[in-house]
């Protein structure tokens, strides 16, 4: 027996003690469910929650896909699931079930025995909730990204995960990316040397995201809330009574890869700063559709526009982490990679390595991200053409739907989710206590001074 199959029949054997939950099923219930899910499966049902832009995207590449099928949808917005409605019979599959019964008509998704996985990609206050339902309810469960609201949250998806043996895959994108991977290539060649320090971040200018009537996509004037469009209607709230990093996971979830976190190394203490707040007020004040005079013009917000984190790991490493979402900017997620032997830099696609670079001269990255491009690229590329964020949405879905039909381990699992998204509320409570130090918690529970990085190690998934 494999260590994969082992972790995976011992969990399946916690899941027997799991008491009965909201969602009605007993602890057999569960437990069979999940023991069901041993067995590869040759199709993959999975259920939708969420068919906003981003769940149609998700949709839209599983329509793709021969080994796996849509046949159940959940959203609380009726246009959403007419698009999403038209999106699979325009590709000539099967109406899928429709789920539009308010917040919690989700839980009926769940009760679908045609529903083997599911992918949850909805507002993130209800992440966790409908993250833990679904693996009670023996659903192979992905969920989108986000940051946390409480580490007590964290602890429910790894404590639900223990307690039921299924298992939670993280649907972190951004760890697939190109050049993120073909660097992890270098990394693990050692190109680098010894890792030392990393940078990484969420720099995204978001004013046109968290304001947008509909009208036009990302500049569409200075609606939020009820008035706002997609993401409008709830992102914006965060920033008026949030402040922190809102958003790691892009950026740390490729980092966590190369310095092994909670395989070998972990995550011990954050300290954060904010700037004032002034980027989201001026957007509104200066927009053509906004003024002075306008009710939003009076909303505050808490939101500081850079929150500057350093995180130190378990192994000696450090990461300088940013959230810059309310300035006018380019895109950025600001990757740095550094090392006793040399470093790369993504702002500016440059790279120097002790020995082959000219001394205290940069190089043009381009030529060792084509040497070192990682086998999954080299192998799917064609696949991935036209996929969402310059191909990496296919490797994602890719890997989920692999994963789930033969409930095999994810890539990114419950724990690493808890603990990326653990930096939130963690730099929330050091930007209020001053830029104190905020311990991380060991979700592991130990397991991360044993357990390996099999990340991308092969050609498939």
């Amino acid at each position: 027996m494999n260590r994969r199959k082992f972790i995976q029949q011992t969990a399946l054997a916690a899941g027997a003690v799991v008491t009965a939950t909201h969602t009605g099923q007993t602890a057999q219930e569960i437990s069979a469910a999940a023991t069901l899910q041993q067995s590869p499966k040759t199709k993959l049902g999975i259920g939708f929650i969420g068919v906003g832009l981003r769940g149609q995207s998700h949709v839209e590449l599983a329509l793709l896909r021969s080994a796996c099928a849509v046949v159940a949808i959940c959203d609380i917005d009726a246009g959403m699931i007419d698009a999403t409605k038209k999106m699979i019979a325009d590709k000539g599959k099967p109406e899928p079930q429709v789920y539009l019964k308010g917040d919690r008509g989700y839980l009926e998704l769940l009760r679908n025995p045609n529903v083997d996985a599911v992918i949850i990609a909805t507002p993130w206050e209800w992440h966790t909730e409908m993250a833990v339902a679904a693996m009670r309810a023996g659903k192979y469960t992905g969920v989108e990204v986000c940051g946390a609201f409480s580490v007590d949250e964290c602890w429910q998806m790894v404590n639900t995960h223990e307690e039921t043996g299924v298992h939670l895959f993280f649907l972190e994108n951004v760890c697939y990316r190109r050049d993120v991977m073909a660097v992890l290539n270098m990394v693990r060649q050692g190109l680098f040397g010894e890792m030392m320090h990393l940078e990484c971040g969420y720099q995204h200018d978001l004013r046109g995201v968290k304001f947008n009537d509909g009208a036009t996509p990302y500049d569409s004037g200075v609606e939020f809330g009820e008035k706002g469009y997609s993401e409008a209607k709830w992102r914006t709230w965060h920033s008026i009574h949030r402040n922190g990093d809102l958003y790691p996971t892009h950026g740390i979830g490729p980092v966590a890869q190369y310095i092994d976190i909670n395989r070998g190394n972990r995550l011990l203490y954050i300290t954060s700063m904010a700037t004032k707040a002034r980027g989201l007020h001026e957007y509104v004040v200066s927009h053509p559709k906004g003024g002075a005079q306008h009710p939003n013009a009076k909303a505050e917000f808490k939101l500081g526009d850079i929150v500057t984190s350093m995180i130190k790991a378990a192994n000696g490493e450090t990461i300088t982490l940013f959230h810059d979402t309310n300035l006018p900017r380019p895109y950025s997620l600001g990757f740095r990679v550094q090392g006793t032997k040399g470093l790369w830099m993504d702002v500016n696609k440059s790279i120097h390595i002790e020995g082959k670079s000219s001394a205290h001269r940069w190089e043009t990255a381009d030529t060792y991200l084509k040497q070192y491009d990682h086998p999954l690229w080299k192998r799917w590329e064609q696949s991935a053409e036209g996929a969402g964020h310059g191909g990496m949405d296919f490797f994602l879905l890719n890997a989920f739907v692999e994963c789930a039909k033969n409930n095999e381990a994810p890539p990114f699992d419950a724990y690493d989710a808890a603990t990326w998204m653990a930096i939130t509320p963690l730099s929330e409570q050091s930007i209020a206590q001053g830029g104190q130090p905020q311990h991380f918690p060991d979700f592991t529970r130990g397991r991360w001074m044993h357990r390996k990085n099999t990340f991308a190690l092969g050609d498939e998934y």
